[in-house]
């Protein structure tokens, strides 16, 4: 893929804008809150910006794209529909995000439940966001290393300064502000490359012609698809991740009140149902190019098929929408993994180091120890991504599952249920933990004979059947769902 001199201005201005963004951003930090929940100041306009740029990542743009041609047709948009479907369930409870002025998921299990349950949400948490911030440096260095035509490890390296380094600046402030920068450019540079498609292919009716019966389909396609039963399973599965998820929820705990928390949350699943489309039509036009003959599979065997959008890009439409079109992509994976490192500092910071190591730190200490983690996490990963470590990745990132399966229900239903008990919540906790690592280590994921598509829903189960079942054999001494008091950090 030769790649125009062009291009490589165009994203290499992209990444330095990200650094003067993260260097601007700093300027407004003056406390902790500021630093870990951008002052609680984010209207629903901006919030939304970064709640969907943290959520689309390289799965939601080229991983779409290569669904799209490789059999599942129009229906691959439902990995996006469904994230918007789960912010609409969202919105109906972000008031009460809100409304706990907490900055960290596992504050909230701490004031709730005690100590003990906040400490082991925060280790349960913490491990996950350096897997996923390792995962997405290498999505990122992949994308990069492809589309300018540099070494992987270059790739990973620069990455991981760049995101590090403007995260580190600027906290959720910097973050909220790159990450609508980015969504715009996640929108635009995939939406502008359907026109240059279509044109190549001679137009719609002819991509219609040059595709299997069934491809346009929105539930199923010639390879299977999305069924309806896929489709509830990642609504569920996204629902449960961004309740408890520190690179998600941290935005509720950002907005200036409930309503634009709503707001944000609303906004967000329109710009889902939106975007969803762009890249899944894109993916069945790349499908009518390869039947056409005007593109062949061998022309993107040396990078993978996810790649093909790309490879088509640079061959058939002008540099300056090709490197928009590439400054979008690499914006996907950019707006996730600096997400995942502001919630690992967080975390830390706040619930082990403030509460283990040094009980009397003060907000600018906090602040500062959130800022060194970032780094020891940035570079944690960066190495992770660099020797491309996959068993201790995959460790990881099933540690994300489990962080979803033990902590929703005491998370949500706490808010509501004065009943809900620390024997309950550790219960669910154990519950869901021991069903996941079976599914996903011992049964092949196979329950009762039956297959199963997410392992986080039978686990969400076994968590639920736990937590109510302990929460009324051991019920709380002080039934309530305020949380107790706790100095401001």
């Amino acid at each position: 893929m030769q790649i125009n001199v062009t291009v490589t201005i165009i994203v290499v201005a992209y990444m330095l804008f990200m650094l003067y963004i993260g260097w601007a951003s700093s300027k407004k930090i003056n406390s902790n809150t500021d630093f870990m929940v951008a002052g609680r100041r984010l209207g629903p306009v901006l919030m939304a910006g970064t709640l969907a740029a943290t959520e689309i990542g390289g799965g939601s743009s080229l991983g779409v794209v290569q669904n799209g041609m490789g059999g599942y047709g129009l229906s691959a948009a439902w990995y996006v529909i469904t994230l918007g479907i789960a912010f609409v369930i969202l919105s109906v409870i972000a008031p009460k995000f809100r409304q706990s002025e907490i900055k960290t998921v596992p504050e909230y299990f701490r004031r709730r439940y005690g100590k003990g349950s906040g400490i082991i949400t925060a280790l349960i948490m913490l491990v996950p966001l350096v897997g996923l911030t390792a995962g997405q440096y290498i999505a990122s260095a992949v994308v990069l290393s492809t589309m300018l035509g540099i070494s992987y490890k270059t790739a990973v390296i620069v990455t991981a300064v760049i995101v590090t380094t403007y995260s580190v600046m600027g906290g959720l402030w910097s973050v909220s502000i790159t990450d609508n920068i980015q969504m715009l450019l996640i929108l635009f540079g995939m939406a502008i490359a359907i026109p240059f498609t279509f044109n190549y292919a001679g137009g719609w009716s002819n991509i219609v012609a040059n595709i299997p019966e069934g491809t346009l389909r929105l539930v199923g396609g010639e390879a299977g698809g999305y069924d309806a039963i896929s489709i509830i399973a990642l609504v569920i599965m996204y629902v449960a991740t961004f309740s408890v998820g520190q690179e998600a929820v941290s935005r509720f705990y950002a907005a200036k009140d409930g309503k634009a928390a709503t707001g944000g949350a609303l906004l967000a699943a329109v710009f889902n149902f939106v975007y969803a489309f762009i890249p899944a039509i894109l993916g069945v036009a790349m499908l009518a190019l390869i039947n056409m003959g005007k593109f062949s599979t061998e022309d993107f065997a040396g990078v993978g098929a996810r790649y093909a959008l790309p490879v088509l890009a640079s061959e058939v439409m002008p540099p300056i929408i090709v490197g928009l079109l590439f400054a979008g992509i690499i914006s996907a994976t950019m707006s996730s993994s600096d997400s995942d490192l502001l919630g690992a500092g967080s975390i830390f910071a706040t619930d082990i180091y403030k509460q283990i190591i040094k009980k009397d730190a003060s907000s600018k200490e906090v602040m500062n120890v959130t800022q060194i983690t970032m780094i020891v996490v940035g570079v944690i990963s960066m190495l992770i991504a660099l020797f491309n470590t996959q068993s201790l990745l995959t460790i990881l990132m099933f540690c994300f599952t489990l962080r979803a399966a033990g902590t929703f229900f005491p998370y949500i239903l706490g808010m509501y249920w004065k009943g809900a008990s620390t024997a309950g919540t550790i219960a669910s906790l154990i519950g869901g933990t021991i069903m996941v690592v079976y599914l996903d280590n011992f049964s092949g994921k196979m329950l009762f004979g039956y297959k199963v598509h997410q392992s986080i829903i039978p686990g969400l189960v076994v968590a639920l059947i736990c937590f109510l079942v302990f929460s009324k054999l051991f019920p709380p001494k002080n039934p309530t769902t305020e949380l107790a008091p706790e100095e401001e950090i």
